[in-house]
């Protein structure tokens, strides 16, 4: 199993950062201007990318305001399918560090390579938000090639 991860410093608190992750309005905010669902624990989340269906469906795993949110890929791409993503916070000196992981994935093929790029987009568009700047969900996000 490889997994993805990225460590980003935010000038904002845990809690606002949390919320910006555990709730619909706040993921379609930086992620994907189309999310619907529910956010709590046992709940359901679907991510949509310009079609009628949802290009991912996490199921909430836990929530611990303030600390942490987990989901499980349970709709979406083949190589997603029964990976978690989690997003750790850790109030630090002037920021909330956010420790973001998309685990378990099977092998390091190059639709993981595309994603781990993708993630590093989104989460910087997330910071990007926080801090003076726009954060950029999709449609609005850079296009890294013909995959989006």
């Amino acid at each position: 199993m490889v997994d993805i991860r990225h460590r980003v410093g935010i000038a904002t608190s845990p809690d606002r950062l949390y919320d910006s992750l555990a709730t619909v309005e706040g993921l379609s905010r930086w992620w994907t201007t189309t999310v619907t669902g529910d956010a709590a624990p046992g709940g359901r989340l679907a991510f949509y990318f310009g079609h009628d269906e949802p290009g991912a469906v996490m199921e909430v795993v836990s929530t611990t305001p303030g600390t942490q949110v987990v989901w499980r890929c349970v709709e979406g791409p083949a190589e997603w399918l029964d990976t978690t993503v989690s997003f750790d916070l850790v109030a630090a000196e002037g920021e909330t560090v956010l420790r973001f992981a998309h685990a378990g994935w099977e092998e390091p093929v190059e639709f993981m390579s595309h994603c781990n790029t993708k993630w590093g987009l989104f989460l910087l568009g997330l910071k990007d938000g926080f801090e003076g700047g726009k954060a950029t969900p999709f449609p609005d996000e850079v296009k890294i090639s013909s995959w989006g």
